[in-house]
This record gives C-alpha cells, sequence and structure tokens, in this order.
C-alpha cells in the first residue's frame, strides 16, 4: 500500500504565492509521473501540472508562468510553487503518482485546501 500526504495549503491573498509538497511512502519500487489536479466547488477536477521521471513537466494553459512542479526522487515528494496567485486557484489540490511495486497503480492524496482571498 502506498500513501500519499499533501501539505502547504492555506489562506493567501491574490498576488501571493504558496509551495504544496506531496510525499509518497509505503511500497514503492519506484514512481513514474507525479501530478497535480485541483477541484473547485461546484466544478469537476481539472489537471494543474505534471512531472515525468525524467523531469519533463506539463502544465495547464490557465497556470502557465506561474506555477512550477517539481520532484526530490530520493524523497518521493513531488512541489507544487504557486505564485502570483488569484482567487480563481481557490480549490482543494490533489496530488497524484504512478508507482511501480510488481505493477503500476495510480495513487491520490486527501486533498490540500488553498483559498485566494483578501
Amino acid at each position: 500500500q502506498v500513501q500519499l500526504v499533501e501539505s502547504g495549503g492555506g489562506l493567501v491573498q491574490p498576488g501571493g504565492s504558496l509551495r504544496l509538497s506531496c510525499a509518497a511512502s509505503g511500497l514503492i519500487s519506484s514512481i513514474n509521473a507525479m501530478g497535480w489536479y485541483r477541484q473547485a466547488p461546484g466544478k469537476e477536477r481539472e489537471a494543474v501540472a505534471a512531472i515525468t521521471s525524467a523531469d519533463s513537466t506539463h502544465y495547464a494553459d490557465f497556470v502557465k508562468g506561474r506555477f512550477t512542479v517539481s520532484r526530490d526522487n530520493a524523497k518521493n515528494t513531488v512541489y507544487l510553487q504557486m505564485n502570483s496567485l488569484k482567487p480563481e486557484d481557490t480549490a482543494v489540490y490533489y496530488c497524484n503518482a504512478d508507482v511501480r511495486y510488481y505493477g503500476l497503480q495510480t495513487y491520490w492524496g486527501q486533498g490540500t485546501q488553498v483559498t485566494v482571498s483578501s
């Protein structure tokens, strides 16, 4: 079994910054892609950013130039640096990871709330 634990969410003013972390633990041989999704009230979950095991990154258009995804393979941790935050970035942010251990399975974190408001 694998657990993903997120941290770093909170309340921030428009234009501010937050850094989210997501640490994976448990039965892990390696981790392929890791990513971040978000879900705002009344909306569907949407992809925000992803990073492959080769450090190739992908971003949704609405965060390009503002958010940066990175990972520390030694710690099985993925980060999301969020700058120039806007009220429309308010959502619950979830991380996921494609974990290899006698097979490949995707795991999800429990989510962390990000609120952008003055």
